[in-house]
């Protein structure tokens, strides 16, 4: 990929990222967030959480389906890594703004009000725990971090990305009414990247051992 491609795609990323917080912060200063500005700005901020998430997880298995294109195609589907690291940042910023929601927005900073609600109130738990796994993720996200960590080390941590979007979507379900089934969408979604991710590697496995034996 070209380097002004590059720049083009990323700076097109960084304007499709901020746009909901664009939304909301215009939202704000207009008042327009309807009758409940609050949940507005939660729901937005973790239904924008859950899809970068996703997204980030749709990237390894897309450059694993490329590689089997052929090397035309594998080379731009291979470009799609250059992505990954600011799509997992700001699924992190989005997170970090859904915790601040309910910390200063429902709890009013109160210890003692988070402390309950997390102790009673499942939803906040498995949100709590979701944020929780983000953490060390977006803190080990530097070029830095990865050599001091060791590539091995680096990639055996960040596999906390699954067990946070199992968590998010789980603080999804029980957030929402019971009939309500407006989290099915991205279940399936992540369902299905779960499963691309085992069927790509053994595909992309096949394909090596085929060019060995021939």
């Amino acid at each position: 990929m070209k380097r002004t491609t590059l720049i083009i795609l990323k700076t097109l990323t960084w304007i499709a990222c901020l746009s909901v917080a664009a939304r909301l912060a215009w939202g704000m200063v207009t008042n327009d967030l309807g009758p409940d500005p609050s949940a507005d700005i939660a729901f937005a901020t973790g239904k924008t959480t859950i899809w970068l998430l996703a997204i980030t997880l749709a990237i390894t298995p897309l450059r694993r389906f490329g590689a089997s294109l052929g090397p035309p195609l594998a080379a731009q589907f291979n470009s799609l890594i250059k992505f990954r690291r600011l799509l997992g940042l700001f699924a992190f910023f989005y997170a970090t703004l859904h915790m601040l929601t309910y910390v200063a927005l429902y709890s009013g900073f109160s210890v003692a009000a988070m402390e309950s609600d997390i102790a009673k109130r499942r939803f906040i738990t498995m949100g709590v725990a979701a944020y929780l796994l983000l953490v060390p993720l977006a803190l080990t996200s530097t070029t830095w971090a990865i050599r001091k960590l060791g590539g091995k080390n680096w990639n055996r941590l960040h596999k906390l990305v699954y067990a946070a979007a199992i968590c998010g979507v789980i603080h999804y379900w029980w957030q929402v009414k019971t009939g309500v089934i407006t989290p099915l969408t991205i279940t399936v979604v992540l369902a299905v990247l779960f499963l691309a991710r085992p069927v790509t590697a053994w595909l992309q496995r096949r394909k090596a051992r085929a060019t060995v034996a021939a």
